[in-house]
């Protein structure tokens, strides 16, 4: 914590601006990475969950470094300034260093004295290079020589021979080399770089290893024979390392004429752009990682030593590898919707509440199969942001507009990690006919909404899908979202303005039932968070309880902040980074943050507002981050049917609040603490409450 904190009890502004009222985003979302490793040492989970959990944490940390660090490197570089917490690019980057450090030996800890040997006692055995047998080193001696040593390339580093480009994330090994060469050339050192066209885990044939589930980590399989690269010359020292890169794609779209065509040609240099981190074994000589260190252009604080392979993230293979469903959840089939296949005449009688995963997905990919083949509909409008790979929604979308109906597509071009999915999306839609929108000039289009308009007798009826994740069936088996089918008109209305505003056809206009990003969202929220204030100042029941992905935007915080001291009583579940500091007295003593890390990603996003007891539940695809509020288009819905806004109270709200097994509490210290049954207190799983009801 900072060593002062202010106390003031007042809504002094200048007070609530402090930069010791605010924790730092990067770091914060870091701690996230704490939470989630913690259920891989969580024995009451299942094994290879476990070992899910893992490569989760170690992937989530090579995303930080791409993304947060990355960003926090770029602000130090042009001298940037400080956000509302006050602290220097420099700080925030020794402080990662720091954070991220233990983290990486957490992992390793995890990996190799904990699930490692429980695995091995499972039946599960990944070996290591100490432990393989003379059968299994045989085996794999012969195996190198035939399906990796054919794919090398070494490289010797010598005035010919500059160090090679190292692709982003790549397996790499640096030896060390002793004698001459065929040329006469003395050895010194060379780069193997591991194709990305080898698996990284290598199963053992059963009759090599006696065991149905063996394994052996490439990396360890490169180290011991690549000597093999090098005949006439003596190994001396071989070391694996991998290299992360800053993978923020910058387009200056004010300058492009092609927003896909500059977006292609910034992927093709992606895996080569400025590096922000070194992975390497830990007993690498001290020389070579200096030598590492000038080549990537890196400073001191950014080498993390590994006790174990540098992408440790691979092993998740295991998990699809091993088919042993007692190592794993139990399966679950999500409820479906009752006449699923009649759903224009189901959505005219009233809206649909889907909660996923619990509810099935089905039900959306059905609406806008149905809307491609029914004769009635003349339309169907729709947002992409990440859809996955062969997606069924965009089949049914070409298999749309092959039928004559009038169909177009927001394709988000800039959706991270997913830009070169998304251009080939774009592609296929285009090829089909649809119209398809590249969205708003430096707003990125996060909103997620489908606009379905269908003939019925002399009128036309439009209907809506408005939801809190992506239109994408494989995350909705593993992500908790909210969606909403629906044929209100007003809500209709509302929708049919934004993809119009979407696609430069119409101005800001005041929505009846939406609010909106980057227009009428945040000056909203703000509103709202002051309109419980003044209940509070009043003396009237004032409440505020908000699900979200993270929260960093500083007028909320403030709004926040201002509301706890009038008096409202305000619970933020905030899944990963969180900026507001909860429990300052005299700022935040009304307010509590919590996390909730689970079997299931927490994704939805929910603001509800008591408002004198006649409680607004609105659900959104925004978080409460800058970015969301001010430079994105997103949207922002209300449950209008009171029995569906109590299911998404009671389901979404009120059971996360009443989680003691997956629920970490963030002190006015900035650190988290688990959440525990109190004397008496039955265990309660708010996702395992959730999937006994399916």
């Amino acid at each position: 914590m900072n060593a002062e904190l202010p106390t003031a009890v007042d809504n002094a502004e200048e007070t609530l601006r402090d930069p010791a009222l605010y924790l730092n985003r990067e770091l914060s979302q870091l701690d996230f990475n704490f939470r989630v490793l913690a259920q891989a040492q969580d024995a009451s989970v299942p094994l290879l969950e476990r070992l899910r959990f893992l490569c989760i944490s170690c992937t989530n940390l090579d995303e930080f470094f791409e993304i947060r660090a990355a960003t926090v490197r770029h602000a130090l570089d042009f001298g940037l300034p400080p956000s509302a917490d006050g602290l220097s690019p420099s700080t925030v980057l020794n402080r990662i260093h720091d954070r991220a450090a233990e983290l990486v030996e957490a992992q390793y800890h995890c990996w190799n004295k904990i699930l490692r040997p429980a695995l091995g006692e499972a039946g599960v055995r990944v070996f290591g290079r100490d432990s393989w047998s003379a059968r299994q080193k045989r085996w794999l001696r012969a195996y190198f020589r035939d399906e990796i040593m054919p794919v090398l390339s070494p490289l010797g580093l010598d005035p010919s021979h500059p160090f090679p480009k190292i692709l982003n994330k790549s397996l790499n090994i640096v030896v060390v080399l002793e004698g001459k060469d065929a040329f006469g050339r003395a050895g010194h050192l060379a780069i193997v770089r591991a194709p990305r066209s080898l698996p990284r885990i290598i199963h053992l044939p059963q009759r090599v290893s006696g065991g149905e589930h063996d394994f052996v980590l490439l990396s360890s399989v490169l180290s011991v024979f690549v000597d093999e690269l090098f005949p006439g010359m003596q190994v001396k020292g071989s070391y694996q390392f991998r290299v992360t890169r800053n993978s923020e794609l910058v387009v200056d779209e004010d300058e492009v004429e092609n927003l896909a065509l500059a977006l292609r040609d910034e992927l093709i240099g992606r895996g080569y752009r400025p590096a922000v981190r070194l992975e390497i074994a830990q007993d690498c000589p001290k020389p070579i990682v200096r030598t590492l260190l000038q080549n990537f252009a890196l400073p001191e604080n950014a080498v993390y030593f590994i006790d174990g392979p540098v992408n440790l993230n691979r092993v998740i293979q295991v998990y699809d590898l091993v088919q042993r469903p007692e190592l794993k959840y139990p399966v679950f089939t999500p409820r479906t919707l009752r006449d699923s296949d009649a759903i224009f005449e189901t959505a005219d009688k009233g809206d649909i509440l889907l909660h996923h995963p619990f509810d099935s997905f089905a039900p959306v990919l059905e609406l806008i199969k149905q809307a491609a083949s029914d004769p009635n509909v003349l339309a169907i409008k729709q947002t992409l942001y990440r859809t996955g790979k062969d997606s069924a929604i965009v089949e049914a979308l070409v298999q749309a507009a092959r039928n004559g109906k009038d169909v177009t597509v927001v394709v988000e071009l800039r959706a991270r990690f997913d830009e070169d999915a998304n251009l080939g999306v774009a592609d296929k839609l285009q090829e089909a006919g649809v119209q398809v929108v590249y969205g708003v000039v430096g707003y990125k289009t996060h909103a997620k909404m489908l606009l379905i308009v269908r003939r019925e007798g002399r009128k036309l009826r439009r209907y809506v899908h408005l939801g809190t994740g992506n239109y994408h069936s494989g995350t909705a088996r593993a992500y908790t979202d909210l969606g909403l089918i629906t044929a209100d008109a007003d809500i209709a209305t509302d929708v049919h303005l934004l993809f119009q505003q979407l696609s430069g056809l119409a101005p800001s206009t005041k929505l009846k039932r939406l609010m909106q990003s980057p227009f009428t969202l945040h000056p909203g929220i703000i509103k709202k968070i002051e309109r419980e204030a003044k209940l509070a100042r009043a003396g009237k029941p004032a409440r505020i309880i908000v699900k979200i992905n993270a929260l960093n935007e500083p007028r909320v915080i403030r709004a926040l902040y201002a509301a706890s001291q009038a008096g409202v009583r305000i619970d933020l579940i905030v899944r990963g980074a969180c900026a507001l500091r909860p429990q300052v007295p005299g700022i935040s003593d009304n307010i509590r943050v919590r996390s909730i890390v689970g079997r299931f990603l927490e994704h939805s996003r929910i603001y509800w507002f008591g408002n004198d007891g006649a409680p607004e539940l609105y659900c959104a695809s925004a978080d409460w981050l800058e970015r969301n509020l001010l430079h994105r288009v997103e949207t922002c819905f209300p449950i209008l049917d009171p029995e569906l806004a109590r299911r998404v109270f009671r389901e979404a709200l009120q059971n996360y609040l009443d989680d003691n097994l997956n629920a970490w509490e963030l002190q006015a210290d900035g650190h988290y603490r688990k959440v525990v049954p109190e004397d008496g207190q039955a265990p309660y799983s708010a996702q395992a409450a959730l999937l006994a009801d399916v």
